[in-house]
């Protein structure tokens, strides 16, 4: 029986992955970039995590979630860069398709809980700025951890979901990937069956899981705003709304490069554009968000020095 492609419908069993560079010259530069990022990562989240831990000042619900999203940025580039990295240094480049739909699955399991971190967050911003006298009673630890329960019940659904269906196609004949790591629209690309109703359940499962907590990061912010433009002193709207600019900035880079990755499922040929973006997903923004919660906080940047100092804060 033939497929779609033209080529018999015999399973395969793996895929060859071609990495970010196919010239031999550049792989070296690209495992050095690349293990440094990856370093720096992990160091920058741990350090974010020590530095909430030790310090009484950081023992609030935002700073809990703040240190659950470091969790979470580790894991997500640890999901995607050491597998590459090994495959540069031993020159192997096939990854087992049980392996494929693994890292498939830790991967938007991970995301997703980073998604729904992301709008709890949000909700926390707008309890402590716009409900103030109830805040303690609303976002006590037992919500706290509620919250981040059902984050990632929510977000192991989703990755289920997608790993499930994406096992249901057929893979019989190219097995190349032009990716570092394997991911939905690149399988898509190789499927010898129709990727119809993947993709559809893609863009329904994405606006409910992604569009609904995009919508209520905007509704919290706008209330938020609306808060911060009724003080009256301008030193007090900008204490006030200085809390937020660090969480709108990290939502901003991961929904607008999550959009450009997801919402190009149509194209015909996937590009290098799209390793470029995937870089930036796994790799980038991880590595930028403790350097943005931590550039304009003098409370995380006093912290990380101490920890750096190996001193506790007597506060």
């Amino acid at each position: 029986m033939q497929s779609k492609f033209g080529y018999n419908r015999t399973a395969i069993t793996e895929f060859i992955l071609l990495g970010l560079v196919e010239t031999p010259e550049l792989r070296p530069v690209v495992f050095l970039v690349f293990l440094f990022a990856y370093l720096v990562t992990v160091g920058g989240n741990l350090s974010i995590l020590a530095a909430i831990l030790v310090e009484p000042k950081l023992h609030t619900p935002m700073y809990f979630f703040l240190g659950k999203l470091s969790v979470l940025d580790v894991g997500c580039i640890t999901v995607t860069v050491p597998s590459m990295l090994a495959r540069l240094l031993f020159h192997k480049h096939t990854v087992p398709y049980g392996a494929c739909l693994t890292q498939l699955f830790f991967f938007h399991l991970l995301v997703g809980v980073d998604c729904f971190l992301l709008t709890v967050m949000a909700y926390d911003r707008f309890l402590a700025i716009c409900r103030p006298l109830t805040y303690r009673a609303r976002m006590n630890q037992a919500v706290q951890r509620i919250l981040v329960a059902v984050s990632w019940a929510l977000a192991f659904t989703n990755a289920l979901t997608h790993t499930v269906a994406i096992a249901t196609l057929n893979f019989c004949g190219p097995n190349v990937i032009n990716h570092f790591y394997c991911d939905l629209p690149q399988l898509f690309q190789l499927s010898c069956s129709s990727t119809q109703l993947n993709e559809m359940l893609l863009f329904a499962v994405g606006f409910i899981m992604a569009g609904t907590p995009l919508a209520l990061i905007i509704t919290s912010y706008a209330h938020v705003a609306a808060a911060v433009l009724r003080i009256r002193s301008a030193e007090g709207r900008k204490k006030t709304f200085s809390t937020c600019g660090s969480h709108l900035t990290v939502v901003a880079i991961f929904y607008g490069s999550g959009i450009f990755n997801y919402m190009r499922l149509g194209s015909a040929k996937l590009s290098d554009k799209d390793k470029g973006v995937g870089v930036f997903n796994t790799v980038i923004n991880p590595m930028l968000n403790p350097i943005i919660y931590s550039l304009r906080n003098p409370d995380v940047q006093g912290a990380l020095w101490r920890v750096l100092k190996g001193r506790r804060s007597l506060a």
